[in-house]
């Protein structure tokens, strides 16, 4: 179970870089990344649970992978996050939305580098990490956040790559202890 486990999280972290860059239908690019990733996370979660801890090779293979995917992983899921809320009722009108972009530049680096920095601080025992990660990107976005939708689209952004960062932190820890 071990051995699936692995594999499926280095599905989790190799699926939505290539899913999310294929030239297929709109929705294949645009949904097949998230869902693959969580799926794979899914499978992933239920394999590791009946492990005993591992060490050795398969300890280190557990630590770049968890880390691999956690950093990988969110970043199709941010997307979608950011077409479920445009959809609400409360977004707003059309001329309201912001652009495809938003007005914050380099989240996708910025969130790559979150996603890392959290499950490193997660799987080395340091769960205060998290907030020392999110103060750095707090203080550095402040002055951008006053743009219309960048609050929100930070807000969104953030919450769902570090819980995505948490749950396959999750799995990681589960394989280690």
């Amino acid at each position: 179970m071990t051995t699936l486990a692995l594999i499926a999280l280095g599905v989790a972290a190799l699926t939505p870089p290539t899913l999310g860059v294929t030239r297929s239908p709109q929705w294949v690019s645009l949904w097949a990344a998230p869902i693959a990733a969580v799926l794979a996370l899914a499978i992933a979660g239920v394999a590791a649970a009946p492990t005993t801890p591992v060490t050795g090779f398969a300890l280190g293979a557990t630590l770049v992978l968890s880390v691999s995917a956690a950093a990988t992983g969110a970043g199709p899921l941010v997307l979608a996050a950011f077409r479920i809320a445009r959809r609400q009722p409360d977004a707003g009108t059309e001329s309201d939305t912001p652009p495809a972009a938003g007005p914050l530049r380099g989240g996708r680096v910025i969130g790559l580098l979150e996603r890392a920095a959290v499950a490193a601080a997660i799987l080395a025992g340091w769960p205060e990490g998290i907030a020392v990660v999110l103060a750095v990107k707090g203080l550095a976005r402040y002055p951008e956040l006053r743009e219309p939708h960048a609050s929100e689209q930070f807000i969104i952004g953030t919450f769902t790559s570090v819980l995505w960062a948490v749950a396959v932190c999750g799995v990681g820890r589960a394989l280690i202890t």
